[in-house]
């Protein structure tokens, strides 16, 4: 994170007692990143965070993989993913499909209407994208409101669980990090400041303002971590329960970040993806696409041109707006396509003509870039659109 932050009761000096109003000592937890030597941050627990009473396997949702082969550009119809009302019986955790992944990140979907189990990603980071609807995190540091064009970053192993709370199910768009996510370095100060030039701020980055206290005895965990055969889960049993964090403080939390807030680069002619980018992990960077004025040399063609990223594969979901170079591919809302490292893409037929003199474009989407290939997940072989392939010839 950028910049600290202090929750509720703090001893005025780290690693010092701390004491409750009945005279024992709060438990201080460390939690940290990279072995002491990145941001962290120290919680004040009424219990001891590491009891325990019982433990067993758990399987998390299926994120089996399958090549990418022949490579061809996809496109994944989210939302044929959940038909019939089956969000309003799914939750956040456990619902989830697979859609892409490789070793670096996974990339799932859900709707869900049902409050998650209490859940703890020990694997790496998440960014979930809030495509509709509206929930309430909750969280061992406190309460993130989320709605309808929120990321919610959620570090590693940040005990916590979905509720939603809107009329309709929540729809979200979920990217699981091996590794941490945090804003491009280029974008901060050598101390850790959002720069000038940087298309967001702090101020922007909203987290817990107070803790949640909550009681309870024999709580459920699900805790989705390392294996050595990849990745696994355990289903922990607490006496007491983890939301029991009287205090906070440090660099390292979980917060929100709306779309709206990210103030779009521009320029006269058509800017490079990465002016887009609003987060970064390990061989993954995360860019949006908002609503924008667009390029204004006199010659500009506004839409992109055509590209092979040769290091990576590129996924762009799109959740709003009109994508003006994706017409007459079959794209729409709730779509992803896919286009694989070695394939070179851009505008469908006609897509460039239509865009010249265009002074504004209405779109929103969320790009992920990885710097390994993507095999599909079962969710998002459930969801393909098998022409996609082939619309550029047939335009």
């Amino acid at each position: 994170m950028a910049y600290y932050r202090s929750v509720g009761s703090v001893p005025p000096k780290r690693h010092t007692q701390h004491r409750t109003p009945s005279g024992g000592l709060y438990a201080e937890e460390l939690m940290g990143e990279e072995g002491f030597s990145a941001d962290s941050a120290l919680l004040y627990h009424r219990g001891i965070p590491s009891a325990l009473v019982a433990a067993e396997p758990w399987e998390p949702p299926d994120s089996a993989l399958t090549e990418n082969r022949p490579l061809l550009p996809r496109h994944l119809r989210l939302h044929t993913l959940f038909p019939d009302g089956e969000g309003k019986r799914a939750d956040a955790v456990t619902g989830r499909r697979t859609v892409l992944g490789n070793a670096d990140v996974r990339i799932a979907y859900v709707v869900a209407g049902e409050a998650s189990p209490l859940y703890r990603n020990a694997v790496g980071d998440e960014c979930v994208y809030v495509e509709a609807g509206t929930a309430t995190v909750e969280t061992v540091f406190g309460v993130l409101h989320a709605v309808a064009g929120d990321y919610v970053l959620l570090p590693r192993s940040t005990t916590h669980r979905w509720i939603p709370t809107g009329p309709d199910p929540v729809r979200l768009y979920v990217i699981e990090a091996n590794s941490h996510l945090a804003p491009p370095a280029r974008y901060l100060s050598r101390f850790g400041q959002l720069l000038e030039s940087a298309p967001y701020c702090e101020r922007d980055l909203h987290g817990p303002t107070e803790p949640l206290l909550v009681e309870g005895t024999d709580v459920e965990v699900l805790v989705k971590h390392r294996g050595g055969r990849g990745i696994t889960g355990t289903r922990y049993v607490h006496p007491t329960h983890p939301f029991d964090v009287v205090g906070w403080d440090g660099c390292l939390y979980p917060y929100t970040f709306h779309v709206s807030d990210f103030e779009p680069i521009t320029g006269r002619v058509h800017q490079p993806p990465p002016v887009h980018q609003v987060f970064e992990g390990d061989n993954l960077v995360i860019c949006n696409f908002v609503p924008r004025k667009v390029d204004y040399h006199p010659l500009s063609v506004p839409v992109p041109y055509y590209h092979s990223n040769v290091d990576s594969d590129e996924v762009m979901f799109y959740c709003g707006g009109d994508y003006e170079a994706r017409k007459g591919s079959g794209i729409a809302q709730g779509s992803i396509s896919l286009h694989p490292g070695g394939h070179s893409h851009g505008p469908q037929p006609g897509a460039v003509e239509r865009s010249l003199g265009a002074e504004s474009f209405e779109e929103l989407a969320i790009m992920v870039d990885t710097f390994r290939p993507l095999d599909l997940g079962e969710g998002g072989i459930a969801a393909e659109d098998p022409n996609y392939a082939w619309t550029w010839a047939r335009g």
